[in-house]
């Protein structure tokens, strides 16, 4: 499989900027050329226009009071509180301009932070974390420089709908381009730092939710299978022992059936461990644990593993999983006649491609499971590239952090 062309797809994905939706750069959230007809952005741009006056009005009055207030009453026990409750109120005005511009201008900016809220903190220190809050802050000052602004846009789009009508769309691009600058300047999260964890607060939401699925499913599995078996072997065991004495011949049958039920409930329970952690991944690695799957899925696989150590325990085991995942589609959905497995090492991350010569057509919405195979990566800060037009071949690469194993040499 062609390593290279596809590692040099993802390094340019890792350094692009993401995409609107994701809350990318400003590239992504430039609008098409303004023209001289009122096409469906124009329109969008006239109507954030319009609604600067009083979206300014209202963050302005009420940024005023607050500071009016909590400052004016600081002399007193109840205003520092009263402007900490005033800051967080910024902050909840700030998300209404945040959809506001994202719904009129496109521009996506991710949502800052929350404030910490731990109980174990006290009262003062989270006071004293909202007196300081950066975004509450920075949404004051943009509400304070919203006010000028916004009767300059409202007035001037207003008569130009009547008088500058033909260059209107020119004029709507240019200053809704000074509230693009505006929004991501003092709405946006206050660093790279801030990003980061809203970032990993919505992978934190990931990982939670993937582990109660897990916990449900092994719950059912063991409620329904090895549960029932055992269940049923106890009563066939204690209808054996009534008729021991009365007819051994049925007595025997019965602890035969019994001896059939234990294989099978063991069977079940050796392959739920499997499930959750395999014990061929923990005594000899992926590669062992990786041929394993390959020789259970229903075509030809090949499998190559270059790693010269082993990774992490918690990093070896998603790549085990995801391959395993991967290796089930092939089975289930592509009608492939071979595929290929290749795991290695490139620098600080580690790299999983399996590919197929099936029927293509796999997507991350196509109800196969990519969506949580990608959630899953992305919440260790891994990354998941789907390659699989109509009519195939199908290529998935994966790429996961290197953590080196503890106690093993690097």
């Amino acid at each position: 499989m062609p390593r290279r062309g596809t590692l040099g797809r993802m390094t340019e994905s890792l350094s692009s900027p993401l995409p609107a939706e994701t809350g990318g750069g400003p590239d992504n959230d430039r609008p098409p050329p303004a023209r001289l007809a009122l096409d469906r952005h124009t329109w969008k741009e006239i109507a954030h226009l319009l609604a600067n006056l009083p979206a300014a009005l209202i963050g302005f009055v009420y940024v005023v009071t607050v500071l009016a207030v909590g400052l004016g009453l600081t002399v007193t026990v109840v205003g520092l509180p009263l402007l900490a409750a005033g800051l967080i109120g910024a902050r909840w005005w700030g998300r209404l301009e945040r959809a506001r511009a994202r719904a009129l201008l496109g521009v996506r900016v991710d949502e800052p932070s929350r404030l910490p809220r731990r109980a174990a903190d006290g009262f003062f220190p989270r006071l004293w974390a909202a007196l300081k809050d950066p975004v509450g802050w920075r949404t004051v000052l943009y509400d304070l420089i919203r006010m000028p602004w916004g009767i300059l846009t409202f007035t001037l789009t207003l008569v130009s709908l009547f008088v500058l009508w033909p260059v209107l769309p020119f004029l709507a691009r240019g200053l809704t381009n000074v509230d693009r600058a505006m929004v991501r300047g003092l709405l946006s999260p206050s660093d790279e730092l801030e990003r980061r964890i809203a970032e990993l607060e919505s992978d934190r939401g990931v990982v939670v939710d993937t582990a109660a699925a897990d916990l449900r499913r092994i719950e059912r599995d063991l409620h329904d299978g090895a549960q029932a078996r055992l269940v049923n072997l106890a009563m066939g065991l204690g209808l054996a022992k009534e008729k021991l004495l009365e007819d051994p011949d049925a007595a025997a049958v019965m602890v035969d059936e019994a001896h059939g039920e234990v294989k099978l409930a063991l069977r079940e329970l050796r392959d739920l461990a499997r499930g959750i952690h395999p014990a061929v991944l923990t005594d000899r690695g992926l590669d062992a644990a990786l041929s394993s799957i390959a020789s259970r899925c229903t075509v030809p696989v090949k499998v190559t593993v270059d790693l010269t150590a082993r990774p992490a325990a918690a990093i070896e085991g998603i790549a085990y999983f995801t391959v395993s995942e991967l290796l089930q589609n092939v089975s289930k959905h592509s009608a492939a006649r071979s595929a290929a497995v290749e795991v290695w090492r490139s620098d600080d991350r580690l790299l999983i491609q399996v590919g197929d010569d099936g029927r293509g057509g796999a997507s991350l919405d196509g109800g196969t499971g990519m969506k949580g195979l990608a959630d899953r990566l992305g919440a260790v800060d891994g990354l998941f590239v789907v390659e699989s037009p109509e009519g195939g071949p199908t290529t998935v690469t994966a790429e996961l952090p290197w953590r080196d194993r503890e106690g093993l040499a690097p």
